[in-house]
């Protein structure tokens, strides 16, 4: 199978690639069936949530990407062996048992999505690693073409009203999980490590201070394992990037904003002033 053409439309839809026609893609669209949780789609329309929205990624082209790209909205989307894989032989490789536990409080910083934990002989835990997962969130909704998908097999059109709302998932949501969980993992001299795609990095580097950001260092507590979305013959994989990570004066930077060489003159904001008091009427 080609790669498929991407434009503003879902890309996958309940773990398969649209332009997947097989039985097994029927029936994962008629069952609401995710192949990551190997159950029902966790992701419900607000106004009814016996109805799952079943979209995995979506078609996206933001200001800082040459091309049209699949972008994660779903968290689940990384539940592939190849996230687990990567961890394993980039931070586990020296311990000799591997356990996984999900959802585990870490009290006042709420939830750690997955934690990897290994075990002495009397069933004591000895090491521990903290993994979360952070996918993109849209403005608008990709809604009518999951419509258009379910009645027509295909789309019909090839731009729907939705967004993606870099920001607040990537700056609002997941940095301050960052800073709130990375202060209590610091202070227990562990890790984090937070799973995103590689596009959301490019989104930080292009829009705040990430100076501090650099290639794996196993003294920095934060680490961001990046993985890029790749078309494997019949569908897309993820596909192991890069691993940046920093300390919390590095992300007390990126909470910060862009870095002042990126700011506007005095002069462009005055600039600005008189062009939106002249559109609001205020100066004639």
């Amino acid at each position: 199978m080609n790669e498929p053409i991407i434009k503003k439309y879902p890309t996958e839809i309940f773990c398969k690639p649209f332009t997947d026609k097989s039985d097994d893609a029927k029936t994962a669209l008629e069952q609401q069936y995710c192949s990551f949780l190997k159950g029902t789609c966790t992701k419900p329309r607000k106004s009814e949530p016996h109805i799952k929205v079943g979209v995995c990624s979506l078609g996206y082209k933001g200001s800082f990407t040459d091309d049209f790209l699949p972008v994660i909205i779903c968290p689940q989307r990384f539940r592939e062996d190849v996230v687990f894989e990567t961890i394993r032989s980039k931070y586990l490789s020296h311990w000799t048992n591997i356990e996984w536990v999900s959802e585990v409080t870490i009290g006042v910083g709420g939830n750690i999505d997955y934690v990897a934990v290994t075990k002495n002989d009397e069933g004591e835990i000895t090491d521990f690693l903290c993994v979360e997962f952070q996918a993109g969130g849209t403005t608008g909704s990709p809604w009518q073409a999951v419509l258009d998908y379910k009645e027509h097999g295909k789309f019909l059109s090839d731009t729907y009203p939705y967004g993606i709302n870099w920001a607040n998932e990537f700056m609002k949501t997941m940095m301050q999980q960052v800073y709130k969980k990375g202060k209590i993992i610091e202070y227990w001299h562990h890790k984090i490590i937070f799973i995103v795609q590689d596009i959301a990095i490019d989104y930080l580097k292009h829009a705040v201070d990430t100076n501090d950001l650099r290639t794996q260092d196993n003294n920095d507590p934060i680490h961001f394992c990046t993985f890029k979305m790749k078309w494997n013959e019949t569908k897309w994989e993820l596909e192991f990037n890069e691993i940046v990570s920093t300390d919390l004066d590095g992300i007390n930077r990126i909470l910060g904003g862009s870095h002042s060489d990126n700011y506007p003159s005095v002069e462009d904001f005055k600039k600005s002033i008189l062009r939106k008091g002249k559109i609001d009427g205020v100066f004639q």
